[in-house]
């Protein structure tokens, strides 16, 4: 098969698959960036909620 004989179409649709692939692995990035946030910022947030609730118990709203 010669280099020459590759219909234009079947280009367009190797291109089209790489942009998706591309675009997957853009979307997955930005999810993981997203749950790596959530992890790093648990401890955190574990610190918030025990304050509430130790205030609402000494306040007597629990």
């Amino acid at each position: 098969m010669n280099r020459a004989e590759i219909d234009t179409d079947d280009l367009l649709k190797v291109v089209l698959l790489l942009v998706v692939v591309w675009l997957l692995v853009e979307i997955v990035g930005a999810v993981l960036e997203v749950a790596f946030w959530l992890l790093d910022a648990l401890p955190t947030l574990i610190g918030i909620a025990l304050v509430v609730l130790i205030a609402l118990h000494l306040t007597d709203r629990i």
